[in-house]
């Protein structure tokens, strides 16, 4: 039920554009519209505006200057294309609109990307990768051809590979390589091709065209069946400038047919010189082995002439000359060691000779005698100074020398003591006083002693 007071909840037309324009942004992410121009504007400003419409229905479009890249002058009104951007509203007139960010023709663009999509789904499961492409064959015994038969390709192809090397047969498998038939056609040639066994190496592709012209061979089926084939296969498809899944995922991609072609055979006359050359080699390598052989034969009739009987004796007699020498030099040499030895022997008897050795003694007698003389002198002179020596340091604490000075010795008369302490003597008892010349005998008259 409306509120009994409208003024309270009603909203200017702005604020509801506002709302809608909200609801519209927040509501539908960007998107892809394909569709066809109309109307289109290109105002001083350098936006562009149309209109993007289809058989049932339109929407208008801004594409602003600061969003267009590429070649935003080339579109005009008839073209179809692929738009890309956010829903709006063009809050003065309540108008909503689609504001462009991406524009590009349509099909190519939805193709490119169907194309990168599918290039990196078989790059990360290794179907690019160099370690699983095989090697072609030098010299192939047949060579494989799947391309369509009517195409310019084909001829292509045959007319090089006539020229290169016409000795090897080329088998042509057809298939449809364009439209939507053209990659199970081609898929189906290929298993051909392996299942007769015809050839060891297969070209597979055809001449130049558009994108949507070559887009059978980026078709996915294709793609796995190419990487699991036994025969190494060469891409040839397009223009240098082409390039399709089936290129990545054959084991050889060549820039043209014709260059598939170059690659596959090698030049006829390159291969008549190396034949000619691994002749020469083969000839000279027998001419080496018959030589061989004759120097062997000429190795045998040797030794059989050196085995015969007159050969033997003569060897024999010739062994029998040669003992005999060393036989004699070995007694030489036996009677100069023998000589030798009696020579050492002699000299070593006259070393032991009695008369030698009693000569050696009187020599080492008469040597000693000398060093005992020497010897003798030399400890007379030594026993000579230290006597002296001595003497000077007992003469100089000798009781004599200090008699000498005045001093005297008192023994007594009877025992000959040495009296030190007059109480030893008494009145009247002998005495004898030691002098430095002479003895003097008295008798004590008095003992005085000192306090």
């Amino acid at each position: 039920m409306p509120a009994s007071d409208p003024t309270s909840t009603a909203i200017t037309v702005s604020q509801l554009n506002r709302r809608v324009k909200t609801l519209l942004e927040q509501g539908i992410a960007r998107l892809w519209i394909e569709g066809e121009i109309s109307n289109l504007s290109r105002p001083g400003s350098g936006h562009i505006y149309l209109t993007l419409k289809d058989d049932n229905a339109q929407v208008s479009a801004a594409w602003f200057r600061q969003r267009q890249r590429g070649p935003a002058i080339g579109f005009k009104n008839g073209d179809r294309v692929l738009a890309y951007g956010r829903v709006s509203i063009y809050e003065t007139r309540g108008n909503y609109q689609l504001i462009i960010e991406e524009m590009e023709p349509a099909g190519e663009g939805v193709l490119k990307r169907r194309f990168d999509a599918l290039k990196l789904k078989l790059a990360n499961e290794g179907l690019f990768d160099e370690e699983r492409k095989q090697s072609l064959p030098g010299l192939p015994r047949g060579i494989g051809v799947i391309t369509s038969p009517s195409g310019a390709a084909i001829r292509d192809i045959v007319s090089v590979l006539k020229r290169r090397f016409p000795a090897i047969p080329v088998s042509i498998y057809p298939a449809a390589v364009q439209g939507d038939a053209a990659p199970g056609e081609l898929i189906s040639a290929l298993q051909t091709a392996v299942e007769r066994n015809e050839c060891d190496v297969l070209i597979i592709g055809r001449g130049g065209g558009s994108l949507e012209d070559l887009w059978a061979f980026n078709d996915e089926r294709l793609a796995r069946a190419i990487a699991d084939c036994p025969l190494p296969i060469i891409s040839a498809v397009g223009h240098e400038v082409d390039f399709t899944i089936a290129d990545f995922v054959a084991d050889v991609r060549a820039p043209t047919p014709s260059g598939a072609a170059e690659i596959v055979v090698p030049e006829q006359q390159e291969w008549l010189r190396r034949i000619a050359t691994l002749a020469s080699r083969v000839a000279r390598v027998g001419q080496r082995a018959l030589d061989d052989r004759a120097q062997e034969l000429d190795w045998l009739a040797r030794r059989l002439l050196a085995s015969s009987p007159a050969a033997t004796l003569r060897r024999q007699n010739d062994g029998l000359r040669e003992l005999r020498g060393r036989l004699t030099a070995a007694i030489s040499q036996q009677l100069l060691q023998h000589k030798n030895n009696l020579q050492q022997t002699n000299a070593a008897l006259m070393q032991q000779s009695p008369a030698l050795s009693v000569q050696r003694s009187i020599s080492r007698l008469a040597g000693l005698q000398q060093r005992l003389a020497s010897s003798t002198d030399t400890t007379l002179a030594n026993s000579r100074h230290k006597i002296a020596l001595l003497g000077r340091a007992l003469n100089a604490v000798s009781p004599l020398a200090t008699l000498d000075r005045g001093y005297a010795i008192v023994r007594s008369a009877e025992g000959g003591e040495i009296l030190t302490d007059a109480h030893d003597a008494q009145p009247g008892q002998d005495i004898r006083a030691r002098l430095s010349q002479g003895e003097l005998v008295a008798t004590v008259k008095e003992v005085l002693v000192d306090d």
